[in-house]
């Protein structure tokens, strides 16, 4: 669960973008256009977190789902299982090793959250949006918490080709977590049952 707020990310091909952006528009006009446009999408993640310390990197990679505003699934499928979902309301993470879930109130935590930058709604109310430079063949914005309260300082996102590709969360503990996206697909019609969870039988489940 603290991974995916720390860590979730932008994604990969957004063929309406393409369509309704030029190839040199900026980061914060290819943002405004991706959640104008984009209501609902699916795609695969990988995923590298580098800590403070300097230990080797730890990679994951998964699968992904949201329909806006707050519904989302987010499965990690290697190396080691884990899936969060929410329905909006409730936020549930799963550990099929531990048998464990773990449940909680989305809360108006979520808005200023990096999954809010994908799932969620009225962004400039909760972040300080500005451009940053270009890198890689990408454009860059940055994305800054207005409240004090939250876990990370700040998320990068880059977009290439009309499309965002990459999400890098700088965390308060100096954990920074790096996301690459691919086989992005916009719109598609997701089943509600996606974003509901029902534990296992005989899981332990822990908060609310």
């Amino acid at each position: 669960m603290t991974a995916f707020f720390r860590a979730l990310g932008a994604l990969g091909t957004i063929a309406c973008l393409a369509l309704a952006l030029p190839a040199n528009a900026s980061g914060l006009d290819q943002l405004k256009s991706f959640l104008e446009t984009t209501r609902s999408a699916r795609g695969v993640f990988t995923q590298t977190v580098i800590s403070r310390s300097g230990r080797k990197p730890q990679p994951s990679a998964g699968i992904f789902a949201f329909v806006r505003p707050g519904k989302f699934r987010w499965s990690y499928e290697s190396p080691y299982k884990q899936l969060l979902v929410s329905d909006g309301n409730k936020l549930w993470s799963y550990d099929p090793d531990l048998n464990q879930v773990a449940v909680k109130k989305l809360g108006a935590a979520f808005g200023a959250s990096p999954a809010a930058l994908l799932a969620g709604q009225d962004l400039e109310k909760h972040f300080e949006l500005k451009e940053a430079a270009a890198a890689d063949g990408a454009e860059f914005i940055d994305a800054r918490p207005r409240g004090s309260d939250a876990s990370f300082e700040r998320v990068r996102i880059g977009f290439a080709g009309n499309r965002p590709v990459s999400m890098e969360i700088h965390d308060s503990f100096g954990q920074v977590t790096h996301l690459r996206f691919t086989q992005f697909e916009a719109n598609p019609v997701l089943p509600a049952a996606l974003f509901n969870f029902t534990a296992p039988r005989g899981a332990d489940i822990v908060g609310e």
